[in-house]
């Protein structure tokens, strides 16, 4: 099997074992009995260089494993966004955005605040006319 297929499988296993609540109790439970170890050891350098340079390793390997793993989601993410834009009405000129650079992101992000604030301000009128047209229709019934 390719190195890169089984590391692969390793982050992913890793990845989806690690966001387990069993995961954490685990973790939990080993602090935990370290702590309680403390008096044992006299709360001494070691003692503490112990927790410290595991959890540092621990730390720096996952860092590893979960953005292999969240690199391949948000890969297959953007291809099932691109079909979706691709197959819409929306416009095809949004696939791929991942490739631009931030001024360009910047323009185009700018550009949909400004349909969304429309929109908001669309909906806005509505509702007060809606609003409007409830006390209308209560004045008239009172005067009924």
């Amino acid at each position: 099997m390719p190195m890169r297929k089984l590391f692969r499988r390793f982050a992913e296993a890793t990845s989806r074992q690690a966001g387990k609540p069993m995961a954490f109790i685990l973790a939990a439970g080993l602090v935990l009995l370290w702590a309680t170890t403390g008096p044992l050891f006299g709360f001494g350098d070691t003692w503490q260089l112990v927790i410290n340079t595991s959890t540092t390793i621990i730390t720096f390997l996952m860092v590893f494993l979960i953005q292999s793993s969240q690199n391949r989601d948000t890969a297959a993410l953007q291809i099932k966004l691109d079909e979706l834009i691709r197959t819409s009405q929306a416009h095809n000129a949004l696939l791929n955005l991942e490739e631009l650079d931030e001024e360009e992101l910047d323009r185009i992000r700018k550009h949909y605040c400004k349909l969304a604030h429309e929109a908001h301000d669309d909906l806005s009128a509505i509702e007060t006319q809606i609003r409007d047209m409830h006390n209308d229709e209560g004045r008239d019934a009172a005067v009924r």
